[in-house]
């Protein structure tokens, strides 16, 4: 049972040494590409939120979820197509390195799409 968190930091402490070392990964490159962008849990996982909401991550047994909505997987799916994915979500596995550079391309992608939407 996941018990209710209230910030990034609560919900990545949660999880093995193993785990949060790679959900600390995602969040500082998020950090990196999108400073300006503020932290929340909503839907119960890891939010960043510029104009909006930017992108979404959380880890399950296997894999590393990341939610950069519809537009994000679309605009990648050439790059995600290695992966498990849909129309809002790629799984990263837990036992595979993390792609960064298309986690940052990514995340980039979002913060100019959301731009527009001012």
């Amino acid at each position: 049972m996941q018990t209710k968190t209230y910030s990034i930091d609560e919900y990545i402490n949660n999880f093995p040494e193993n785990v949060q070392n790679i959900l600390t990964k995602i969040r500082t490159i998020i950090q990196e590409i999108a400073p300006e962008a503020t932290e929340k849990i909503s839907y119960g996982i890891p939010t960043f939120y510029f104009n909006g909401n930017l992108v979404h991550f959380a880890a399950y047994k296997n894999h590393v979820g990341f939610y950069p909505g519809a537009s994000g997987i679309e605009k990648f799916q050439k790059e995600i197509s290695t992966y498990k994915n849909s129309k809002g979500t790629v799984q990263f596995p837990l036992n595979e390195d993390l792609p960064i550079d298309l986690i940052k391309k990514i995340v980039a992608f979002r913060i100019n799409e959301n731009k527009i939407k001012k």
